[in-house]
């Protein structure tokens, strides 16, 4: 099976032979077409005719895949400026260089039946490629798949591909969103990648950037300042102009994105990054408009699937129609709940935890029974304000929920893992009762083996001024927090570029053969399951929160899942407590002593205890 996705823009080959080149410059005079055949040693010129509303067009019969080309400015300010192709497909010599034509159908697909998955069945794994393994590429990863799908992991979430600066990053600061980067292996590799995984029965979800460009290799600003609203400021720059003049042609750049990594490389969704920070007063904003783009175009014939990174916790946008299905987003990252756990956890109070600092557990708890923790309720944060929208109407596999994410661990200051930060008893508890629930669990890489392995903050800039000021950017980051106001030097924090601090956050799997990892690792599988066996079958007809209590350091929370209950105790406290034990059918006991005879159990400190209570009884 072949496929591909035809974009307006690009570089697109043609049926009858040759190349079509195209390209939205409306601040551009002239431009000139630099095209290096396969082979040759010396570039060639073709001037790009104005074909109207800013759109430059050139023909080259005599193009092919593999060969590369770049676009030369002319006139103006940037006279003489050589920029690649925004929507390169491949562009093997970083982010200042040439792209590279390929062609989308040379790839052989061995499972182009796969139709995906429904989502309750999601058990989702965030990897970073050049970190999940020594090699740090495609080919590397795809090599690791089976043990993941053996484990109990029914989706992969890569962190973003699209081509950044250098041959290190978190993926973030990419400026090319259609080219996996370079570093990490070719375009066909990563569709093997994700063709292997679907004939494991796994799902491949994308992170994508649709908030800004990062710093470096953004030429866009050089020929099409319209991409951007210079009256609105973000973290990155101007914001990207969704919703002003000439936003059109903006919007579809971004929805022929998410079209093209889903059709042309066949993954099974997006997972949409901070869309809270994506400026857009339309109606439909442009998530929305990716959301229907997807349900109508690829979603009419599989199960595709988009996942939301959004601060604010829009509940609307999670809405289902009479049927259950998304009426947009299919999910969100669930912070909260995170949060929550962590400050239990660990203690820690600074920063955004400080909205989790009154009864942690309790807001754990709350987190486990409905999803958000903040629906509403006034933020301390945000000075008093409130924050969310009421979420009891959404299912909970609405919310993927986690203990770990690449952004809890590497926003740290050294990169610590909570399996570092905390007991690992109660650590395992908590995870105890993530993987237990009925909303959708993610694990961070290594963390089904408890891996103690940092993953820090780290980029490519080199020695450029970039560089060292985001080197010392990071450092100034940590300067206000307790624990390094206390005789701790700043200087302590990794430097961002050095290759060093890429090294240290590459997953080390030999620690898994060791005696606590190993344990770790079986106790993560026996969870899981329990989860494939008790809850999948109910999770299909739909869950909702019932009730939650805390006390004395007893968690208690009660979902209806299908037409059954599921009940779930956890001791976070120091002792060990004799309790009621719930009703229903045993799924899971860690730590638990049961008494048959007074229908009592003693749950020792760390313990879980669930069961599943059928139709009809309580």
């Amino acid at each position: 099976m072949k496929r591909g996705h035809r974009m307006p823009f690009g570089a697109q080959l043609q049926d009858g032979g040759g190349v079509r080149f195209r390209l939205w410059a409306p601040a551009a005079s002239m431009l000139v077409l630099e095209h290096l055949p396969v082979a040759a040693t010396a570039w060639r010129g073709a001037a790009m005719e104005s074909v109207g509303e800013g759109w430059f067009e050139a023909v080259l019969p005599d193009a092919q895949a593999a060969d590369d080309y770049r676009f030369r400015l002319l006139g103006g300010p940037a006279d003489g400026l050589v920029v690649p192709d925004p929507a390169s497909r491949a562009n093997p010599h970083d982010v200042h260089g040439a792209s590279r034509v390929v062609d989308p159908y040379a790839y052989d697909w061995q499972h182009g039946e796969w139709a995906g998955r429904p989502w309750h069945e999601a058990v989702v794994y965030e990897l970073h490629v050049g970190t999940f393994t020594t090699e740090g590429s495609f080919n590397a990863a795809r090599a690791r798949l089976a043990e993941l799908a053996a484990l109990g992991i029914t989706a992969i979430e890569l962190m973003p591909l699209a081509e950044f600066p250098g041959r290190r990053g978190w993926g973030y600061d990419g400026v090319l969103p259609f080219a996996p980067d370079a570093s990490y292996g070719t375009p066909d590799e990563l569709k093997q990648l994700v063709d292997t995984a679907h004939g494991l029965g796994l799902m491949v979800l994308l992170d994508v950037v649709y908030n800004h460009f990062g710093p470096d290799g953004n030429y866009l600003h050089a020929y099409c300042p319209a991409f951007f609203d210079a009256s609105r400021a973000t973290a990155w720059g101007p914001a990207i102009n969704f919703d002003g003049p000439h936003s059109r042609t903006v919007r579809d750049f971004f929805i022929h994105n998410a079209l093209y990594w889903v059709e042309e490389f066949g993954f099974d969704g997006l997972r949409l990054d901070a869309v809270h920070a994506i400026r857009d007063g339309s109606v439909p904003c442009i998530v929305d408009e990716i959301c229907t783009a997807l349900r109508q175009g690829p979603g009419q014939a599989r199960q595709v699937h988009v996942v939301l990174e959004n601060e604010n916790n829009e509940s609307r946008r999670l809405a289902r129609d009479a049927q259950g299905r998304p009426l947009a987003a299919t999910a969100q990252w669930n912070d909260d709940l995170h949060h929550a756990a962590h400050v239990q956890l660990t203690g820690e109070t600074e920063g955004y935890y400080r909205d989790f600092a009154q009864q942690p557990l309790e807001r754990f708890a709350l987190a486990l029974r409905r999803g958000f923790v903040y629906a509403g309720e006034p933020s301390a944060c945000r000075s008093g304000q409130p924050r969310g929208e009421p979420c009891d109407n959404l299912p909970l596999p609405a919310f993927v929920s986690h203990l770990q994410t690449h952004d809890q661990i590497g926003n740290r200051a050294l990169g610590e893992r909570i399996d570092v930060l905390a007991d690992p008893v109660m650590v395992q508890a908590a995870r105890a009762c993530l993987l237990l629930s009925p909303h959708v669990p993610m694990l961070f890489m290594g963390e089904e083996f408890a891996a103690l392995t940092p993953f820090l903050y780290f980029c490519d800039y080199g020695d450029s001024e970039l560089g060292t000021a985001v080197t010392a950017g990071r450092r100034a980051e940590f300067e206000s927090f307790t624990a390094f106001s206390k005789g701790k030097a700043a200087a302590e924090v990794p430097d961002p570029n050095a290759e060093d601090t890429f090294v240290r956050s590459r997953l080390q799997w030999p620690q898994r053969e060791e005696p606590a990892h190993a344990q770790a690792l079986r106790q993560t599988q026996a969870l899981l399951a329990v989860r494939r066996q008790h809850l999948l079958p109910h999770l299909a007809r739909g869950s909702r929160g019932l009730h939650h209590a805390v006390d004395d350091g007893v968690m208690r929370v009660s979902w209806r899942v299908g037409d059954a209950r599921l009940h779930l105790l956890a001791n976070f406290s120091e002792q060990d407590r004799r309790l009621d034990r719930p009703a229903g059918e045993q799924i899971h006991s860690r730590h638990a002593d049961i008494a048959t005879a007074d229908a009592q159990l003693v749950l020792q400190r760390g313990g879980v205890f669930a069961s599943l209570e059928a139709a009809g009884h309580g």
